[in-house]
């Protein structure tokens, strides 16, 4: 198949052209690099069935596609509070003319939102049937508001003009070739474990979130997105093991800094109590469940950050050398 990736130079996006890539399909990305990096893609520079396009989404010329993939937008609160007003275009105007796109070469299109729909919930887990509790004009609200005026231009553009469209909603994701200034809470702790700072938790920890390799959740947008099936459904996708924050620094301080202290500041504005996925709906449209397991996940992840670093027991766990939990690190 002909694959457009917008935002594909981007943590997760990076990752979807490599394996849509080793699957045998023709990958065309697009971003304007203000989040994503070239660095991601470099490995891809001269494989013959990958095109690059340095531009806005908003302006993305005219391809003769199958199937496009939106995922260019600011993700991380640290982006999205610095680029506000380019984070509500991405998923505003880039999403409309991606949709257009999709629309004009008769290929299925699949926005990639975010489990920040539901805001601060009041329903736990959340399934898609979900409205959620959203601040519109919250410290987080471009992000949130963003991705949900996305969704309603989609679900608008299906329904008027004929677009093949699905949504996915994408839970807290983790892995290699996050930037380590993210600001997002994993590559914040493992860089502060690297460098020898505290560990530091907003608020007392004990708030929850539901962490997903990124491997799994590039195994949910293939399936997603490749098979018609879909059309006009919402898919949440994430892992449903909740863990709160306190824990999780607790399990980034025992990988790489036993015994380094945690310190606990003021919470972050807005910052949601509980994030957990209802993934009823991905399991029985698609079969789809997250494999690899977060202390798994984190010892890959610590190892791209800090190569050739002893981690605490990876040594006698064989899973750390799994190619099929490595398939979609960079080399």
């Amino acid at each position: 198949m002909r694959i457009l990736v917008a935002g594909g130079a981007g943590f997760v996006g990076s990752h979807l052209c490599r394996r849509l890539l080793s699957d045998g399909h023709s990958v065309h990305c697009v971003d304007n690099l203000i989040t994503g990096d070239f660095a991601n893609l470099a490995d891809l520079r001269d494989a013959p069935e990958f095109t690059f396009e340095n531009a806005d989404v908003a302006n993305a010329a005219e391809r003769d596609v199958d199937v496009v993939f939106h995922l260019a937008s600011p993700a991380s609160p640290v982006d999205y509070e610095r680029l506000p007003l380019e984070t509500l275009a991405a998923n505003s105007l880039g999403t409309w003319r991606l949709a257009e796109l999709a629309r004009a070469a008769g290929a299925s299109f699949t926005f990639v939102s975010t489990s920040e729909v539901y805001g601060d919930p009041l329903v736990h887990p959340q399934p898609e049937s979900y409205w959620g509790n959203v601040d519109p004009v919250g410290p987080r609200a471009c992000y949130d508001e963003g991705k949900r005026f996305g969704e309603a231009l989609v679900t608008s553009m299906r329904r008027v003009q004929g677009l093949r469209a699905t949504i996915v909603r994408v839970f807290n994701t983790y892995g290699p070739a996050m930037r380590r200034d993210d600001g997002r809470v994993i590559p914040e702790m493992m860089s502060a474990a690297i460098a020898g700072r505290p560990l530091v938790v907003h608020g007392d920890g004990s708030q929850t979130r539901s962490f997903m390799f990124v491997s799994d959740l590039v195994e949910g947008l293939v399936r997603i997105g490749l098979d018609p099936k879909g059309d006009g459904e919402v898919f949440n996708l994430g892992n449903p093991h909740e863990i709160t924050i306190r824990e999780l620094a607790e399990l980034v301080r025992d990988l790489l800094a036993p015994g380094k202290e945690i310190v606990s500041i003021e919470a972050r504005e807005g910052d949601p109590r509980q994030r957990k996925p209802d993934i009823a709906k991905v399991q029985r449209w698609y079969g789809w469940n997250p494999l690899v397991p977060l202390d798994e996940g984190l010892r890959l992840t610590a190892s791209w950050f800090a190569p050739g670093r002893p981690l605490e027991g990876a040594a006698a766990d064989p899973a750390i050398n799994d190619p099929a939990l490595t398939t979609n690190v960079p080399a």
